[in-house]
């Protein structure tokens, strides 16, 4: 009989610590280092490239892609070429290996995200993501954690479902 109770006290314990984690990022301020330097504020700023031309779908489906070498020569065949960094790109790019760009705004597994119904209700990617356009080096600016999300679903302006099927299925 104690153990039951013990079990039903650990299992209690553990799911309220899940909870309580879930409320914390320690993600904010993330900013990783890339296999090549890459400046938003130049593309997305001064170049106005939208997101959407390198991060394809974002809202077409439930996540938004990291672009492949083939985007990125899209420009980089003409533009830049000179630059050591573009020729070793192009090398990626004559060899096929891919770029392996480290996520920086990515949820936990247990996190169903999808961009889709965002953008659909009007949502600015900034809203999230922060300023890109005017970052060298991107970072998560917001907390991006579960009381965040919650936050802004309960804002009346959007007016979202908050009930846990909605993020974790």
């Amino acid at each position: 009989m104690i153990a039951r109770y013990l079990t039903i006290a650990g299992v209690l314990i553990l799911v309220a610590a899940i909870g309580f984690s879930a409320c914390f990022d320690p993600r904010e301020g993330y900013a990783p280092e890339q296999p090549f330097e890459f400046s938003h504020e130049l593309h997305a700023g001064v170049n106005e490239i939208p997101c959407g031309y390198c991060h394809t779908e974002p809202g077409a489906g439930p996540v938004s892609s990291v672009p492949d070498v083939d985007t990125c020569m899209n420009c980089h065949a003409t533009v830049a070429t000179d630059s050591e960094q573009i020729q070793e790109l192009t090398s990626h790019y004559e060899e096929g290996r891919p770029v392996e760009w480290v996520k920086v705004h990515d949820q936990p597994d247990h996190v169903q995200f999808s961009h889709q119904p965002h953008i659909q209700r009007g949502i600015d990617c900034v809203e999230c993501h922060g300023q890109v356009n005017r970052m060298d080096v991107v970072e998560v600016t917001n907390e991006f954690n579960m009381g965040w999300c919650v936050d802004c679903h309960r804002d009346p302006e959007h007016n979202a479902p908050i009930d846990c099927v909605t993020c974790h299925y």
